[in-house]
């Protein structure tokens, strides 16, 4: 059985700043958070799937950190959806 694991992404030269970024590793699935909200997520499945910028600056700069590409970011209502039903098919 693999453990989860948490690590933090991104370019912040202070461990303190990176408790904002954090990434849960699980067997199944990879979520990128900002600060306390699911801004992204992996699997084999899925591939990445990342939400558009509703948030702020800061959000901005972690999502840019995940991929700088904005032509493939969702917008948040499919971002949600997508997730939820990801979480549903992984018995998440």
């Amino acid at each position: 059985m693999n453990l989860p694991t948490i690590t933090s992404y991104g370019d912040y030269s202070s461990q303190n700043y990176g408790m904002n970024t954090l990434r849960v590793d699980t067997a199944s699935i990879t979520l990128y958070y900002s600060y306390r909200t699911i801004v992204a997520f992996h699997t084999i499945k899925t591939g990445l799937v990342i939400c558009e910028n509703v948030w702020g600056t800061t959000t901005g700069k972690h999502l840019n950190w995940i991929n700088p590409d904005h032509s493939v970011r969702l917008d948040y209502e499919t971002f949600n959806k997508e997730l939820e039903a990801t979480l549903k098919e992984l018995n998440l």
